[in-house]
């Protein structure tokens, strides 16, 4: 999460505080970001915790993956923790930055000013209720997809070294067509995390408990989004999957070859 943030909010940062904006007419290039950063993180430590960076991912697991449970809380708090530190670098990186645009457009910290380099908000027309609801759809394709390509019997999926590029490209598919909703938060810890920080520097009320106390919706909606998501996976695809079919076959053959050896 550390990576994610460093990197994801950092393009936030490039999109939202300078003039002109060098993404503002290039929204793809913010979102191949986001995307990048996520798949740097999962070839960095994969191998060490398996990456899951989120925890709607972390939840679905254990429902539906056997993730050990006694892992989901210390896992959720690495998340939130890396989260926080990303932040606190992004802002050790534009802070003047972030003064010198509040100053310019007669905005401030504790009303809300340069918040959107850090966490989530709702987009144009769209209240806190939709918000909910579409953060659950949103982060449904995230672990559905995620799912999808980490799944052994999934003969289509890529394979294991290029699977952490197409999450990548997954994240940022959404952020792509769905991401103008409410910047597209999918991930608690990503959210949270920086929201937490800002409340301790000077963003206060407006990041904790935020407008319309809109802080809880990135957190729980991507929760059970995750939780639909697998689940559809799980019901609509994982069963069906030709090698998962064949695998008792394999299975009864090896062992019958065993015993007539």
């Amino acid at each position: 999460m550390f990576i994610i943030i460093a990197f994801g909010d950092s393009v936030a940062a490039m999109y939202t505080l300078y003039n002109p904006s060098p993404y503002q007419q290039a929204y793809w290039g913010v979102c191949i970001a986001w995307g990048l950063a996520v798949t740097l993180a999962i070839y960095t430590t994969a191998s060490v915790s398996g990456c899951h960076a989120n925890p709607a991912v972390t939840l679905a697991l254990a429902v539906y993956r056997k993730f050990s449970w006694r892992k989901v809380l210390p896992y959720w708090f690495a998340q939130v923790v890396g989260a926080f530190l990303g932040a606190a670098l992004v802002y050790f990186l534009f802070a003047p930055v972030i003064d010198s645009f509040n100053l310019a457009n007669h905005f401030v910290r504790a009303t809300g000013g340069a918040s959107g380099v850090f966490f989530t908000h709702p987009g144009l027309a769209i209240t806190p209720m939709h918000a909910f609801l579409d953060e659950i759809i949103l982060t449904a394709f995230l672990i559905f997809g995620i799912f999808a390509i980490t799944e052994k019997f999934n003969e289509m999926a890529p394979g294991a070294n290029a699977g952490a590029l197409i999450i990548g490209l997954l994240v940022a598919l959404i952020g792509a067509s769905m991401g103008y909703l409410e910047a597209w938060a999918l991930n608690p810890a990503r959210d949270f995390g920086p929201r937490l920080f800002c409340y301790f520097t000077g963003w206060g009320s407006s990041a904790l408990p935020s407008p319309n106390s809109y802080w809880w919706i990135p957190i729980v909606a991507p929760l059970l989004g995750g939780l639909v998501g697998g689940g559809a996976y799980q019901v609509f695809i994982w069963p069906f999957l030709p090698a998962r079919e064949r695998a008792p076959l394999l299975r009864d053959e090896r062992r019958v070859a065993v015993t007539d050896h």
